[in-house]
């Protein structure tokens, strides 16, 4: 969904609550804006703006490296891996898949989507042989993916309608969540719905939610699922980014019913969120443009641990430590139990 959202730079400080935050330390700082972050070989690895791909060393954030993908000015808001190669799609068409070697950083377009309307917003690896991303929809209205199945891309031929203003919204690479025998995709804008992909039989089941919609600005921005049964969702409006009210949201029956989290009682717009590796869903970290935030209670409750601005994306390098990244920077949190 083509949203410019906010850039936010400020810092205010960092609060703590039952969990202690033993450092918080920006590891890179660049003209560019982050939406999507892998981990690999103890490096975070990072698409952005201005056809921009790299990384940082965990260990050691002097040794990183940058490259440009294509003179044009391309912008990225996807990036998934495989066992020897990452892929990265810029936003708007053409849309090209482009595919990085690890080892050498060579790069070559795979993959090409000539249509204008072509807009990818999350691109989601199940394993090293199978992938899907999926674009704003054509003028047929109908969910557009293309799957990265045994090396090859190809569109995937499917029977799900959008409603009108049915979209979603690239803004940290995760509506799109996947376990063993499902995918889920999220979608935002008048109507915020789940899809939900069964692997075994191809079929897509289609679910309503209860969060925050009408309005091409809000819905769910971003999902995790624990396993087949427990997933939260995420999101807002970020043209009201104070605004909590109906913007998270859990589920116990794999998508198919959605139950609304501290309404009224959050920080407000989100636009990623992750379970905490080996809490069984009970612990989750969450981000917005304005806030970072966490849940001991399966998303029922939530603290801010952070007011640190201009971060659109986070995820887990470990049970006690999250890579953040957003506008201009990319940082690394470490939290004591």
């Amino acid at each position: 969904m083509k949203k410019l959202l906010p850039f936010l730079l400020s810092f205010s400080g960092i609060f703590t609550f039952s969990q202690q935050i033993e450092s918080s330390k920006i590891i890179l700082n660049d003209k560019i804006s982050i939406r999507a972050i892998e981990i690999y070989d103890n490096k975070v690895w990072y698409s952005g703006t201005d056809s921009k791909f790299g990384f940082v060393d965990l260990k050691n954030s002097k040794n990183q490296k940058q490259i440009r993908l294509s003179e044009k000015k391309l912008q990225f808001r996807t990036l998934g891996q495989d066992k020897k190669s990452f892929y990265a799609i810029n936003i708007e068409s053409p849309a090209e898949f482009f595919k990085i070697d690890k080892k050498s950083l060579k790069y070559e377009v795979v993959f090409r989507d000539t249509v204008k309307t072509a807009f990818y917003d999350a691109l989601h690896f199940v394993n090293d042989k199978l992938a899907y991303t999926f674009s704003d929809a054509d003028k047929d209205s109908k969910l557009k993916l293309a799957k990265f199945d045994n090396g090859k891309w190809a569109m995937l031929k499917n029977d799900v309608v959008l409603n009108e203003g049915e979209a979603a919204f690239a803004a940290s690479n995760t509506n799109i969540s996947s376990t063993k025998n499902y995918l889920w995709i999220a979608t935002g804008g008048k109507t915020s719905r789940i899809l939900k992909l069964n692997f075994k039989n191809n079929q897509f089941k289609i679910f309503n939610t209860p969060v925050i919609q009408g309005e091409s600005s809000q819905g769910i921005y971003s999902i995790d699922f624990l396993d087949d049964t427990f997933g939260i969702a995420v999101g807002g409006d970020y043209t009201k980014q104070e605004a909590n009210i109906n913007n998270i949201a859990t589920t116990n029956d794999g998508g198919e019913t959605w139950q609304i989290q501290a309404s009224g009682q959050n920080t407000g717009y989100t636009t990623c969120v992750k379970i905490r590796p080996g809490s069984k869903g009970r612990e989750i970290i969450s981000v917005g443009d304005q806030h970072i935030s966490y849940s001991s209670d399966f998303g029922k409750t939530w603290k801010k641990i952070s007011e640190e601005k201009g971060f659109f994306v986070c995820q887990w390098i470990n049970e006690n430590t999250v890579v953040f990244a957003g506008n201009g920077k990319i940082s690394v949190m470490k939290l004591k139990f």
